[in-house]
């Protein structure tokens, strides 16, 4: 699968395998339910758990958001994106670690918000690099094949590993207490080992010098792509239709595992339907790579904003396992592409040598769609007391995102 790319790409790609473990066990598996368990354990009600988890959800988010677009401008110096890179990932790393040693729901928060910080700080300079390590010709294939890697890698094989010894661990003498606790290690110790390749064998190429004060240029710097991205119409609408249809996809991936509790799914049952979910999203991401090169990557992203409407009505009347399987195949034929070939797409349309700086606008606009929305959907689950609501905001978010990418970002 691997045959044909070069020592770099094939290392840049493996920091998907690596981080992947930590956006499914952590951000959207066993975390969400052992911080709901521990929640009511200490006196908080199912909605408010439910409503809480999205809170701390969009605090971090929020925090990666302001923060993005400095952290970009500063990654384009030589020497930086590498460094920067570095920090994010040890932080994400220790508080990832360290959530095995929380006892108590406010600390799993804070935790998990180090953490989330630490997760998407990497990815801003991770995709920026993306223009360093491959061309533009080749750029869809090498980030869908990244995401399909994180799927079958980080999302799927420390996944089946919890699972089994969340359900037999006691016939070992391991409860379940400490074998959830366990994943949260492994899932720290994964991330790490796997980024190697990336700190080894991954550059920075393309950049600028610095000739003055590094936070007086910093700020100039951002000041100055902000400009630009208000005067290209096509990477402005772009970024916008982007938000939209993006909270849609962050609201379902942190939201999932809360909103199938509250359904009436058992922790086994739900973790089942999230690996369903990474299965089928392995060949599907390298699927929509393939045919991103027939029929282009805008017609692929709204091919995948439809499937998601589609996601969202099938989820407002979830009732059975079967349902949530099927809903679990359908969110994997679309997940990984449509995210890898955004990435792409907007990694065409932006100038190499600012490739951080504008990775950091375009995070802002993604993290703060997720901040939006699962703040949304905890907001709609406490003044309603019913979490399927949240799945008509989410649709309404798929609808605006699509329209504004085919009727106003220009074709190339």
């Amino acid at each position: 699968m691997l045959k044909g790319f070069t020592k770099a790409e094939k290392s840049w790609m493996l920091y998907d395998w690596a981080n992947s473990a930590f956006a499914t066990l952590v951000a959207a598996v066993i975390l969400p339910i052992y911080f709901k368990e521990v929640a009511q354990m200490g006196g908080v009600g199912d909605v408010n758990a439910t409503a809480y988890w999205g809170y701390a959800t969009s605090f971090g988010t929020l925090l990666c958001a302001v923060l993005a677009p400095f952290l970009g401008a500063l990654g384009d110096f030589g020497g930086m994106k590498k460094r920067m890179f570095a920090v994010f990932l040890a932080l994400g790393v220790a508080s990832t670690c360290l959530l095995a040693l929380a006892g108590d729901w406010r600390t799993l928060a804070l935790l998990y918000v180090l953490g989330t910080l630490g997760f998407n700080g990497s990815c801003v300079y991770y995709d920026s690099f993306l223009l360093d390590v491959t061309s533009e010709e080749r750029m869809d294939r090498v980030s869908t094949l990244g995401y399909a890697l994180g799927y079958i890698g980080g999302s799927t094989i420390p996944l089946i590993f919890a699972l089994l010894l969340i359900q037999f661990g006691d016939r070992v003498g391991v409860s379940t207490l400490a074998a959830t606790r366990f994943s949260f290690v492994l899932t720290g110790v994964w991330w790490l080992v796997f980024s190697v390749p990336m700190l080894r064998h991954v550059s920075q190429r393309h950049g600028r010098a610095s000739g003055g004060p590094l936070l007086r240029e910093t700020l100039a710097g951002m000041a100055s792509t902000c400009k630009k991205i208000l005067g290209n119409r096509r990477v402005l609408f772009f970024v916008i239709a982007y938000f939209f249809y993006i909270d849609g996809v962050g609201t379902i991936i942190h939201m999932a595992t809360v909103f199938g509790a509250s359904r009436g799914l058992g922790s086994m049952e739900m973790m089942v339907v999230l690996l369903v979910v990474q299965v089928v999203a392995f060949p599907f991401a390298i699927l929509y790579g393939r045919l991103s090169g027939r029929f282009g990557a805008r017609r692929m992203i709204l091919f995948g904003i439809a499937t998601y409407v589609v996601v969202c009505a099938v989820g407002y009347r979830l009732e059975t396992m079967r349902d949530f399987l099927v809903l679990a195949a359908l969110v994997g034929t679309a997940q990984g592409g449509i995210q890898a070939l955004s990435r792409s797409y907007y990694g065409k349309l932006i100038p190499a040598e600012q490739a951080s700086e504008y990775f950091g606008f375009f995070d802002v606009f993604g993290k703060f769609s997720a901040v939006v929305g699962p703040a949304l959907f905890g907001l709609a689950a406490q003044l309603t007391g019913q979490t399927s609501y949240g799945a008509l905001a989410v649709m309404a978010m798929f609808l605006v995102g699509g329209a504004i990418f085919a009727l106003l970002v220009p074709k190339d």
